[in-house]
């Protein structure tokens, strides 16, 4: 026990910080050695560690990150980022177009393949048009974040949830859905608020540093790839709603369709799907089981008891994951509650407190979500100050007036 708790501490450390501290060993690599430590020191069989993977979550998760990629190789979204970043429009309605834009690509696509492809294009349009990017990508990436919270599309912490809970599509959607959506609003004028008078670069300040002077060629639209693409995302979310398949195959059977193309090698497809956090998930799963094994889990969970929260009260979940996400990242905190929520008498209600919980409080801390993470290495890379507190200002205010709002609606649910 000593040994498996001393490693899931370091695992769940380095989900926390981003890396092993002394170490370059980063989120994936400490979840993959964790479990190979474990299942080789004879903490968990084999066997075991097979059996603690969830496949559907695995197979959802990778159908649905292709169908996504499908859209980045046909150049889809970074047609949209042009056509939005060039909109004659002033930096408010700009900001609130890219807001509803960001938000819809979110909730109806993985909002992190989202974030990869239009933040450099964002960054580049808002530095040409002399406009500060940072009120514009902070409003990207909260509403990329909020709206993603409204789907089982959105993001893989909502995959996880619909697959522990049996939520279908719809009824996943139906909990939580509102609230995200309603955040939207909230971002633009809490971000109006925090940037008036800050819209504009001064014509003698420009970008610093080595990254300053990167340049984004748009990837080249293809429109017959873009029309298959859409159609068969059409057809996944409608064999979602109407049909009783496992939400896993569908997303295969519409990862299989776009795999095979005249037009694109099927390497460059599979280029932009996300392995390291199909990975990152694997090892999770390992080290989370072999943890449950030890007892730990439920003792801890007894003493949450005590003190008023219980993993099965929306409320309660509401708080831990707002807590918990915050300190070793989305997925890893809904992989760590996930094996104790199975059978509650109230699963929509309990799945939107997860989901809202993990989306609303990701634009407190710039660490709080990989789409924020993404954003921030992008100004990095081109010398935009983005510190801990600037992101803050905007994001705490937004993150609390929602979560506010994530326990109206849950109140009114249960």
């Amino acid at each position: 026990m000593d040994l498996t708790l001393a490693i899931f501490a370091l695992v769940y450390v380095a989900m926390g910080v981003g890396h092993l501290p002394g170490f370059r060993l980063d989120r994936t690599g400490a979840a993959i050695v964790g479990a190979m430590v474990l299942i080789a020191s004879g903490q968990i069989s084999p066997a075991a560690a097979w059996a603690a993977v969830d496949y559907r979550v695995i197979g959802l998760l990778f159908g649905l990150m292709t169908v996504s990629a499908a859209f980045v190789v046909a150049g889809f979204y970074d047609l949209v980022a042009v056509k939005v970043g060039n909109l004659n429009v002033g930096p408010k309605g700009l900001l609130a177009i890219l807001i509803a834009v960001s938000g819809a690509m979110a909730a109806l696509l993985n909002k992190d393949v989202v974030a990869v492809a239009m933040t450099p294009i964002f960054c580049s349009i808002c530095v040409e048009r002399r406009l500060n990017p940072l009120p514009f990508l902070l409003g990207f990436c909260f509403a990329a974040n909020f709206a993603a919270a409204a789907t089982i599309l959105g993001s893989p912490q909502n995959m996880i949830i619909a697959e522990t809970l049996q939520l279908s599509f719809v009824d996943f959607m139906a909990a939580a859905a509102p609230p995200a959506m309603l955040g939207l609003p909230l971002i633009w004028i809490v971000i109006v608020l925090c940037y008036r008078g800050r819209w504009t670069l001064p014509n003698a300040v420009r970008p610093s540093g080595a990254g300053a002077t990167i340049t984004d060629t748009p990837v080249a639209f293809n429109r017959g790839e873009t029309i298959k693409t859409c159609v068969v995302t059409l057809a996944v979310v409608v064999a979602f709603i109407f049909s009783d398949l496992p939400h896993m195959l569908i997303a295969l059977m519409g990862a299989s369709v776009l795999l095979v193309s005249r037009r694109f090698a099927s390497s460059n497809l599979l280029h932009h799907v996300n392995g390291d956090l199909l990975l990152l998930l694997f090892g999770l799963f390992v080290v989370n089981a072999a943890l449950t094994a030890t007892g730990l889990p439920e003792q801890v969970l007894a003493g949450l008891r005590t003190i008023g929260l219980n993993l099965h009260d929306p409320p309660s979940m509401l708080i831990i994951m707002a807590v918990l996400s915050n300190i070793v990242g989305n997925n890893p905190a809904v992989m760590l509650v996930a094996p104790f929520i199975g059978g509650t008498h109230q699963p929509e209600a309990l799945g939107a407190a997860i989901a809202l919980g993990t989306g609303f409080s990701s634009s407190a801390v710039i660490f709080g979500s990989l789409v924020a993470i993404i954003v921030a290495e992008e100004c990095r890379k081109r010398g935009i100050p983005l510190s801990f507190a600037e992101f803050a200002r905007a994001g705490l205010p937004i993150s609390i007036l929602c979560l506010l709002m994530a326990a109206a609606w849950i109140y009114h649910l249960g």
